[in-house]
């Protein structure tokens, strides 16, 4: 295995974002261990350098050409980056000082030596047990409290696809968060349609279900905030749009609690190419980062962080 994908492994296993395991991120971290092709990890050393040594050692030996204006794009890309992921560290000169230099921070260089060697994951552990990952940080993970749900004390499965597996996701990872003890009444599924169905609750809420393709994909109820969640699960149609919320609320207008209209979509490209159809005054739930909603307009939310 090559050198660049030795690191960009490296990059990968420690939490990096995807946007810093590029080709920059990597030269710039066998620049500053200074590692040549033919060199073994456990040579890596941590010198003090300049983003012009870095330049100018990848040109020299892994043939690239990068011009000495790239040096912006290697401080922005990688350095900053690798330094809010303590990685590196730098000598705490004036930023336009002559002297300003970087280096890898002594743990950092005992993983790099580390590579390829049995002693790997005992490196790797060690760091990630006293530094969050950078994607947690990014994300602006937060630890909620996850309360169950009722299903009737109902066991069943879910057929095969996508958009079950997002249906999951919603009662496994949504409803603990953002409707903490709350009751499923309703569930469907792509191949058995009425997949869990709460009659008695149901009626007793005040709407009747007649037609399957009428109802959203899951629908939970909170009696302590007298709330009903009404979540699609999209994953090719059918987002929360105006045209649904306005099925919908035919479809309960003798249902006298709180409507909540939630589109839940897999991952953030999805949302995306759904963005401009849905509906004003609803939520979005994304799974692939399930501790954050979405709320599209209303100033009820605004307030400080």
């Amino acid at each position: 295995m090559d050198k660049i994908q030795e690191v960009r492994d490296f990059l990968k296993e420690i939490g990096m974002p995807k946007a810093q395991q590029n080709d920059i991120c990597c030269y710039v971290i066998l620049a500053m261990a200074g590692i040549k092709p033919n060199m073994t990890w456990s040579a890596a050393s941590n010198e003090w350098i300049r983003i012009h040594d870095m330049i100018r050692f990848v040109n020299t030996y892994y043939g690239t050409s990068y011009a000495e204006n790239s040096r912006e794009t290697f401080r922005k890309q990688a350095l900053h980056r690798f330094r809010a992921a303590a990685l590196v560290e730098d000598n705490g000169k004036a930023t336009n000082s002559p002297n300003y230099r970087y280096r890898l921070t002594d743990e950092t260089l005992q993983i790099i030596k580390a590579i390829q060697t049995p002693m790997w994951l005992t490196s790797l552990n060690r760091f990630r047990a006293y530094h969050e990952s950078l994607i947690d940080v990014y994300a602006s993970k937060k630890k909620m409290t996850m309360m169950p749900i009722k299903i009737s004390g109902s066991d069943f499965n879910f057929s095969a696809g996508k958009h079950n597996e997002l249906q999951k996701a919603v009662l496994e990872e949504f409803a603990p968060r953002f409707a903490p003890n709350s009751e499923c009444l309703y569930i469907g599924d792509t191949i058995k349609k009425d997949l869990f169905k709460n009659r008695d609750k149901l009626s007793e809420l005040g709407f009747e279900i007649t037609l399957h393709d009428k109802m959203p994909d899951v629908v939970l109820y909170r009696e302590d905030r007298q709330w009903i969640y009404f979540i699609e699960c999209v994953t090719s149609v059918g987002p929360m749009d105006s045209k649904r919320i306005f099925e919908i609320t035919e479809l309960t207008k003798n249902v006298c609690v709180g409507k909540i209209f939630i589109t839940a979509f897999l991952d953030f490209k999805a949302y995306k190419r759904f963005s401009e159809q849905l509906a004003w005054e609803t939520e979005v739930w994304i799974a692939e980062m399930p501790q954050h909603m979405i709320h599209l307009n209303g100033n009820r939310f605004m307030g400080p962080r």
